[in-house]
């Protein structure tokens, strides 16, 4: 089997992560230059984020920059993003996850704002999360607090998404294209939910119903042709 260059590599995940940003856009998660993908290098303690500031229609794959797993940059000509460290602390401590992405996206930013999760009432949120989308503590952009946050949060649980609170939510998954489905379904679920309660009381799924519908969805549903497939990547 022939191992492609570290070069390429880096290249190849750039070009990714440039393309999925476009999701942001179009899936109305961001506003500006807020929000930000990243993916982890194979093999490597490096990652690939957006750069800080950076309009997303002037984003190239040029442009993403790579730094390693301690938020220092490597690679590129502009600054990495103000949430660099954050994710970079999450690549360190839960070695599963390759993808991150966090939006503030107005919907679930403002369950975030509340400071309450999003309760697993229906059966969408089930597939997905596996349960409530949880809120994470407050901690300030900077440092690597978020991420410590978010990893303390969803260690342990079967949502890919957290609510950190009064600022917004991040995203997990096993590549960042399903950190960035995550991302988009966390807001679809988010408005969904708060449709709902302006309609009356919520009464979340039992138990016993979420666990099955999540196995389902992570296990069966979908084509299931290639091997190795994950099948977090299916699509509704």
């Amino acid at each position: 089997m022939t191992v492609m260059p570290i070069s390429q590599t880096i290249a190849r995940i750039r070009a990714e992560v440039c393309d999925l940003h476009a999701h942001l856009t179009r899936w109305g998660l961001v506003t500006w230059t807020a929000g930000n993908v990243s993916a982890r290098v194979p093999g490597e303690d490096l990652m690939v984020i957006k750069p800080s500031g950076v309009e997303y229609d002037s984003l190239t794959p040029e442009a993403m920059v790579v730094c390693d797993l301690d938020g220092a940059l490597v690679e590129g000509e502009h600054s990495p993003s103000s949430d660099t460290a954050s994710h970079a602390y999450v690549y360190r401590h839960m070695p599963e996850v390759n993808g991150v992405v966090h939006t503030h996206s107005p919907y679930a930013t403002a369950w975030a704002a509340l400071g309450e999760p999003i309760p697993c009432a229906i059966t969408a949120m089930a597939d997905e999360f596996g349960g409530d989308i949880p809120i994470g503590p407050f901690a300030l952009i900077g440092s690597d607090d978020i991420g410590r946050g978010i990893v303390e949060t969803l260690r342990g649980s079967r949502s890919p998404a957290v609510l950190m609170r009064q600022h917004g939510p991040f995203t997990i998954g096993p590549t960042a294209k399903a950190a960035v489905k995550a991302a988009v379904m966390c807001e679809d679920v988010a408005r969904t939910m708060h449709l709902a309660r302006q309609l009356g009381p919520i009464d979340r799924l039992p138990t016993t119903a979420v666990d099955r519908l999540f196995d389902r969805y992570q296990n069966v549903y979908g084509q299931h042709l290639t091997e190795g497939r994950n099948p977090m990547e299916g699509q509704q």
